[in-house]
Order: C-alpha cells, then structure tokens, then sequence
C-alpha cells in the first residue's frame, strides 16, 4: 500500500480523497493554485504545495508542476479525482514513467474508451447496443449531411473527446446542421484541444442511466448498480439518484452486465462509469465511458456500502477487489443534488464571492460532501458546484422527504445557488412520478420559473 498520495484536484473532491486517505493509514499530499490559497481543505491535509497561478492552465492543468510536486513530496501515487487531468492519458502515461502510480486506469484503456469514437468501436465488440452513428470521424459539412440524411433529423453532433456537454449541439435541419458542426468543432479545440467530433442519431426525450464500474490489475471487474442522471440542464447534471425510477429489472440486469462486458473488452481495471440512453421503450444504447470517478459517486456508495475512492486505492495500488458481483446489494433508494454557485433566475449565471451564511442541513439519512464555511470566497476560476446534498432512505419516497427537509434546513447567503430550483423539482409532479428525460428541465420546469 502506498505511504502518500497526492491529490491533484481542489475543492470537495480533494478533501473526499484526502479524507479516503487518512482511512487507509496514507498520508496526503493537497496542491493548490493561488486562487485557493487558505482554503478549507488544505488544512485538512498532511502537506500543501502551491503549483501556480489562479488560471488552471498554469496550475491544475500543469502537468510537470504537479508530477515536481509529487517528486518533491515523496508521494508514490497520484490520485486526479474528477475534471481537470482526471481523464488524460499523458498525464497518466507522465506519471508512470516518473515512478508515479496514477490512481486510474490504464493508458491503453483511456485512449479505447475515453474517446467517444473509439469507444464505440468497443462497445460494438462487447456485444453492446450503440446509438446509430457515423461511421468513425465526420471531417466535412457534406460528409454530415450525407449522415443526416441517412439517418433522419434530428442529429447530434458530439466532440470526440472530452464531456461535460461541450463541443455538442443537436440539429433539426440542414441549416442548424452547418452551424452546428462548426460551433462543436470549435468548442472542442478550445477545451479539449481536439476539434474531432461524430454524429449520432438523436434520440427524442430519453433518459441518461449510468453504471459503476469497479476493477483490478487481477482481471476482475464487477457493478455497483446504476445512477439515474436525467434531470440536466445544458447537458450538466442537477440530481442523480439509484436505483433509476420505473426502469424494468430485467433491463437493469442487462445494462449492468453490458457495462462489465465492455469494461472487460478494454481490459479495464479502477474506476469508471459506462453511460446509456434510454428511450421511451427502455431500449438501452452506450454513450461514452468516463474513464475516471464520477461527481455522484457517493449515490452508488450509499446505495451499496461500497467506498468507491478507498477501492480506487487499493485496487491502484495492485490489490484484489474487496468485493465480488454476489456481495454487492442494492439497498434503499440514495439521490444526490448539485449546489452550485449559480443564479437559476438569472440563466444559471455564475455567482462568485464570499459566503456569508453557511447553515448546511443534518440528521438521519443525510450526507454533505463539500469544502465550504462561512467566510469562503467561491472563486471565479473554476467550477461552480459548491457542494453535494445527498440522502438515503428506505424508499424513494421517503428519500424525497427527507431531501425536501434537507434543502429547506440549507441556508446560503452572500452568494446565489441553485437551491430555490431544487426544492422546486422536488415538488414537480413529473419527477415525483419518475417520468422525466434529459430535455425535462429547459423544455418544461424553466418556461415556468419562477412563477
């Protein structure tokens, strides 16, 4: 087992791996840029280093100040938690060569999967139904249009690398198609430095389902269930929960074992998630592969009892999974919220500055993963979630009641967030009843908010 990590992340997520950690007996490592300087997590760690300015290219994107950090902490293993370098296979591949274990997975995998393009490729070989697409890399307006004519408007058109709803635009038309295509390439030159994207058939109101994926250096790989991610706004998840509401359980059984079959197609080991549409007839088809933790992690960790970064270590540091398929039970019903530092009023607009109130909710059944106080100044730097807001209970609909109590006990003053509109979508009718899709939120919920 390794001694110290460093952890190259911020905010909740480096305190959740510095926190994972201290449970192993290791010692961590937290890198800050001087934008985050006397934040909250660092305190909570055994050594802080600055690695550079506020703009993350020169500091959290930076990948020979952060592999010098580890060189000069001693730290045997880097853990990336989630955004940032999290899913680049340099950086992986730099750190290995330096003697430094990357918690993740291998490079050859992230380059199969991590990919959108490639990743299909695989998926198709697993035997796992895809979404119908072009076929490899459209390089030219003419070669979309051929597509979509093909395959019937409307289209998506997707980066090729990267997430997060970047680089992706839907078309109805050929019109929106020609803007469309240039605005996504351009998109995705800027935040992944890879202009590349493909087209897909579009699918009209579908859910976005997501497996957990846990594996070893041994050749094991199993589930931990599914996440249901439908409510989003701009391709950006609001609330996640599991187990999915109203999807059949034969179709989770076979989207959970399709998500292990392609994780053992790309001989795949620490964590992941496999992502799925489904459609209004629950036919399930593969997306992409996050090649790294995801934000809603502590969804699957409450739902199965299994610590999702403590494996990563573990499994990262070449030992045997702790768990096999057979000792892994759904229990109860977990959802999580995203509170972000935004202005729901105002078109989600971003709200940096000093948090004046932090009254966060307690009791049963309820976790607060987050690395603010009152007194923090929320940057304008980076992302703008602030915290996760999750519960678990018996039910599904004792989970919403106790989520209801949850946000209204959430007080945050000094800065704008999205909790007014998530004690909204508690009460909606659409949701209550497990019947909304990827579009609900701009197509139904914002016309109407407030009002």
């Amino acid at each position: 087992m390794f001694q110290k990590i460093l952890v190259a992340n911020r905010g909740e997520i480096a305190l959740r791996v510095i926190r994972a950690c201290h449970d192993l007996g290791i010692e961590a490592v937290a890198v800050y840029s001087t934008a985050d300087r006397g934040a909250p997590w660092l305190d909570v760690a055994d050594q802080t280093i600055c690695i550079g300015p506020a703009v993350s290219a020169a500091s959290y994107l930076n990948i020979p100040r952060i592999i010098a950090a580890a060189e000069v902490s001693g730290a045997q293993a880097i853990h990336p938690g989630y955004g940032f370098l999290s899913e680049n296979s340099k950086f992986a591949e730099q750190c290995r060569e330096s003697g430094i274990e990357f918690i993740g997975p291998p490079v050859a995998a992230m380059d199969a999967l991590g990919n959108k393009d490639k990743s299909k490729t695989v998926a198709r070989k697993a035997n796992v139904p895809t979404v119908p697409g072009s076929d490899g890399l459209v390089e030219t307006e003419d070669e979309a249009k051929r597509f979509a004519h093909q395959v019937g408007y409307p289209v998506l058109i997707k980066a090729s690398a990267g997430g997060g709803g970047k680089g992706m635009r839907v078309a109805r038309d050929d019109a929106s198609l020609v803007t469309g295509f240039a605005q996504a390439r351009v998109e995705a030159e800027a935040a992944f430095k890879d202009g590349s994207v493909f087209l897909e058939k579009y699918l009209d109101r579908p859910r976005h389902v997501e497996v957990q994926l846990i594996g070893d250096q041994h050749g094991n790989v199993i589930h931990l269930f599914e996440r249901d991610c439908s409510l989003q706004r701009r391709h950006q998840k609001l609330v996640e929960e599991s187990p999915s509401p109203n999807l059949p359980d034969a179709v989770r059984k076979e989207m959970c074992a399709a998500a292990v079959r392609l994780a053992k197609e790309a001989k795949y080991y620490n964590a992941g998630t496999c992502e799925f549409l489904v459609d209004q007839q629950n036919n399930f088809y593969f997306i992409e592969v996050n090649a790294r933790v995801q934000v809603e992690h502590p969804v699957t960790e409450l739902v199965t009892g299994v610590d999702v970064i403590r494996e990563q270590i573990r499994v990262a540091a070449g030992e045997k999974l702790s768990y096999a398929q057979k000792d892994v039970v759904q229990r109860g019903c977990a959802i999580e919220v995203r509170i972000n530092a935004e202005d729901p009023a105002r078109d989600f607009r971003p709200s940096a500055g000093v948090v004046k109130t932090w009254r966060p909710p307690g009791g049963p059944g309820v976790r607060l993963d987050s690395h603010v106080c009152a007194g923090y100044r929320v940057p304008s730097n980076y992302d703008s979630m602030v915290a996760k807001l999750l519960v678990h209970q018996p039910t599904r609909a004792e989970a919403f009641a106790v989520m209801r109590r949850a946000l209204r006990e959430f007080i945050v003053e000094g800065i704008h967030t999205t909790i007014p509109i998530l004690r909204t979508i508690f009460d909606t009718p659409a949701f209550i009843e497990g019947k909304v899709d990827t579009t609900y939120i701009e197509r139904e919920l914002m016309p109407n908010w407030p009002g």
